[in-house]
């Protein structure tokens, strides 16, 4: 096993591009800390000693959902005791509070609302951007914009083009989940397929708009379920790039449908993070997101391959919903700590990686 490895430390240090197999082996493969400084060192050849972060603001307009997925703790019924939609109005307020803290970049994530129309987001969306034209606008996941093209009778296409015009800057990754129908049926069955998921984010590239990506690991899925799908997003980067950073997220257990189910070890996120930063040959940048990880975990993930914590956040909802114990946002004085506490030159970006000032 030891030679399996150096074989695969050679791969990665001449640029040769792990296979489905190399992957398997290193889930299989038990020791953590040798994994680890292989996704450093590449880590570092491609970054430095750069550590990632951006002052953020999350907005989820919305509780209410059709779609019910097991794994979500946030998503209600309109009858449900704490349904919530924000108004334009209300949106906008919400937004604008959290200006004066420096955000440079608005987040907007959802849920499946079937009152909540296209306009709806093309308003908010277009009052931010003439509001604050400097705020890059981070909005709408895949499965957001499938669901939204499917209740106007519009293509991917026509809804990404007029949330462009709007300001759409940049699509999180959110909704991925695993990418494998089979898993999807289990676990959510109302929203995208992976190939829809896919094809959405194929799209906005071609059109220019910079995009996320992710992977909720940790359920019912399988370490093959996991290589298949960080492969389907490298091909989709050789073909369409635009992905900026693959963000691995911990399925969090509490006050789901799958709430039997342990929380996945840190070991075992550990060991994904790394595995993403190996496999991932075509995509810059591994976040390691400190809300559901936690802190303490997000830190030590920047030994594994990470170079980014994600935000400030301002207040997180959905992973907090599923109990979440990381505080509901950090300021940026704290974040810039925690990098240089372990050891790194913190650099504040905005959403498509832009440095705006190093510490």
């Amino acid at each position: 096993m030891d030679k399996r490895l150096a074989e695969i430390r050679e791969k990665v240090a001449n640029g040769i591009r792990l296979t489905k197999e190399d992957g398997l082996f290193l889930y299989e493969f038990p020791d953590l800390l040798s994994i680890g400084q292989i996704a450093k060192e590449k880590k570092k050849q491609l970054i430095g000693d750069y550590v990632f972060f951006n002052v953020n603001c999350h907005i989820n307009l919305t509780n209410i959902c059709v779609s019910k997925c097991k794994f979500c703790a946030f998503g209600v019924d309109e009858n449900a005791p704490k349904p919530y939609a924000m108004t334009v109005e209300q949106a906008f307020d919400y937004a604008s509070r959290a200006v004066d803290q420096g955000i440079t970049e608005f987040h907007i994530v959802s849920a499946l609302n079937p009152k909540l129309t296209l306009d709806y987001y093309v308003e908010i969306i277009s009052r931010l951007k003439k509001a604050y034209p400097h705020i890059l606008i981070q909005a709408l996941t895949a499965v957001e914009i499938v669901y939204l093209a499917n209740i106007s009778h519009l293509s991917v296409e026509e809804v990404l083009c007029a949330l462009k015009d709007a300001g759409l800057d940049a699509i999180p990754g959110g909704g991925a989940e695993i990418l494998d129908d089979r898993i999807r049926k289990e676990l959510c069955p109302r929203k995208a397929s992976s190939e829809e998921w896919l094809e959405v984010h194929r799209i906005a590239h071609k059109l220019g708009i910079k995009t996320n990506c992710t992977m909720l690991f940790g359920h019912i899925e399988n370490y093959e379920d996991r290589i298949n799908h960080l492969l389907k997003l490298r091909e989709l980067q050789d073909e369409a790039p635009g992905f900026k950073a693959f963000i691995p997220l911990p399925f969090l257990p509490e006050n789901t449908a799958l709430a039997h189910l342990n929380k996945t070890s840190v070991f075992d996120q550990l060991k994904t993070i790394a595995i993403s930063r190996l496999i991932l040959d075509n995509i810059e940048h591994i976040k390691a997101f400190w809300v559901m990880l936690g802190i303490p975990v997000a830190q030590i993930a920047l030994e594994f391959g990470a170079d980014d914590l994600d935000g400030t956040i301002i207040e997180e909802k959905i992973m907090h919903a599923a109990g979440a114990k990381t505080d509901k946002g950090i300021s940026k004085t704290s974040i810039i700590r925690l990098i240089k506490e372990a050891g790194y030159i913190p650099a504040e970006r905005d959403t498509v990686y832009n440095i705006l000032q190093t510490y």
